[in-house]
């Protein structure tokens, strides 16, 4: 499994694999974002719910309640300490099917004690990506919409998958903004 070039990255852009994409490494007077050497940088949008546990919560996968969150649509996110906030990307994704993406965190967040988490995108997935930003620090963190978040890796494969993503039309496929845990139910 070989990591695809920027060269690689901007022709399957073309076919519609990152929308809006973004050619060139933007940096100047912002978090980066953009087509880099072996990645490409993505940005957050300005839709965040933030974790707040006023109404005593319990934080449950299979039964997850959005009640935990407050919505807020804002160009700065304040991220509560030792809390946690769910995004999405301004991009929207669609992996072709020989293709796993793996996603890591900006340098610049967390240098900050800002973690971004993403599980990776398997082949065929298309969506926007939902982004956990984990504040670590005891104190206020913020995050900046419209720039620069996580960066993807394009991973190929030696072979094509048996069974996509698509395939066996996965619960988060198609996915548009912040998408919470779901499972499925047994009929």
């Amino acid at each position: 499994m070989g990591i695809m070039p920027d060269s690689w990255i901007r022709e399957q852009a073309k076919k519609g694999m990152i929308d809006p994409f973004v050619e060139n490494l933007k940096r100047e007077g912002v978090i980066s974002y953009g087509v880099s050497s072996y990645g490409y940088d993505a940005r957050v949008s300005d839709e965040f719910k933030i974790f707040t546990n006023v109404d005593s919560a319990v934080v449950d996968p299979k039964e997850f309640s959005p009640k935990g969150f407050v919505d807020r649509k804002a160009p700065v996110c304040i991220i509560p300490p030792n809390s946690f906030v769910l995004a999405h990307t301004v991009e929207y994704f669609r992996i072709p099917r020989d293709v796993l993406v793996v996603c890591v965190g900006k340098s610049t967040y967390a240098r900050c004690g800002i973690i971004v988490n993403v599980t990776p995108l398997e082949p065929e997935w298309e969506g926007h990506v939902t982004l956990e930003f984990s504040n670590t620090t005891p104190l206020p963190a913020k995050i900046y919409a419209n720039e620069g978040a996580c960066q993807f890796l394009f991973l190929k494969g030696e072979t094509v998958c048996e069974v996509s993503y698509g395939d066996r039309k996965g619960k988060y496929q198609g996915q548009k903004g912040v998408t919470l845990p779901r499972i499925e139910k047994v009929a």
